[in-house]
């Protein structure tokens, strides 16, 4: 068996999801006068490669020490997207499909191709990986919940779109360009797309479900072009945890 890390690298340079705490790391003691290196740790949950619980958008949700090991391990569809993703573009349960195979109860990897402007990567561009990155509609949603997928990864700053979350606030120079592209792709405008209630629609309609995400992933996941696998993702046994930093590999 072959192991492949789909995990982005973690560090104090690792950029948070917007207004997230960000990773921060000291050492308490090096190896003089007791032989032992310590260190601390501060940050969010949601720096690099990270699995949201359903706690974390769903106050009735299961926290990460809660999730059985089963349901984060298991057959996987790793679907490569790079060929169609573009600047706030959508993708749909038909560009999945329409590429690698998807039963019932799968995991599902989505490679976007926006890893290659991480942090770590010689095109690295921040707001292009958090703002500008692709996401999928309702349809999308309904689709995940239809499939009963296990969890979602995806290879960017969100699995939801960046304009249907509070970025669209925070970024207004973006916005509009969004804007643009909607009116010009789709003659309409980003509210007709994502209506008021269908706001952070992957986290807020799939979590009650227990249809969580991981975000943020990278590593080797260009090593699978729409291909189905085994992958597994492992979290902190995090009694309370809404959500964790994790390690997802998949297995050959």
């Amino acid at each position: 068996m072959k192991l492949y890390d789909l995990t982005q690298p973690l560090s104090h340079l690792t950029p948070a999801w917007p207004t997230y705490e960000p990773l921060q790391i000291k050492f308490f003691k090096r190896l003089a006068p007791n032989g032992a290196n310590g260190q601390l740790i501060t940050t969010s949950n949601h720096v690099g490669t990270h699995l949201d619980g359903s706690l974390h958008f769903c106050t009735h949700g299961r926290d990460i020490a809660s999730i059985p090991l089963e349901e984060l391990y298991g057959p996987a569809a790793v679907v490569d997207l790079s060929d169609m993703a573009e600047d706030y573009g959508i993708y749909t349960s038909k560009d999945i499909e329409d590429r690698v195979q998807v039963k019932t109860g799968d995991i599902l990897i989505i490679n976007t191709g926006y890893h290659k402007y991480a942090w770590d990567q010689p095109a690295a561009d921040e707001v292009r990986y958090m703002v500008k990155h692709p996401g999928p509609t309702m349809e999308f949603a309904a689709w995940c919940k239809k499939k009963k997928i296990k969890w979602i990864g995806v290879d960017c700053g969100s699995a939801d779109h960046p304009m249907n979350t509070k970025i669209r606030e925070w970024m207004p120079k973006q916005a509009l360009e969004c804007e643009k592209y909607f009116q010009k792709k789709f003659n309409k405008n980003i509210d007709d797309i994502f209506p008021p209630n269908h706001y952070q629609l992957m986290h807020v309609v799939l979590f009650p479900h227990d249809i969580i995400h991981a975000e943020n992933l990278g590593g080797d996941i260009d090593k699978f072009k729409n291909k189905r696998t085994t992958v597994g993702c492992f979290p902190w046994r995090f009694v309370g945890g809404e959500s964790s930093i994790c390690r997802i590999v998949a297995f050959e």
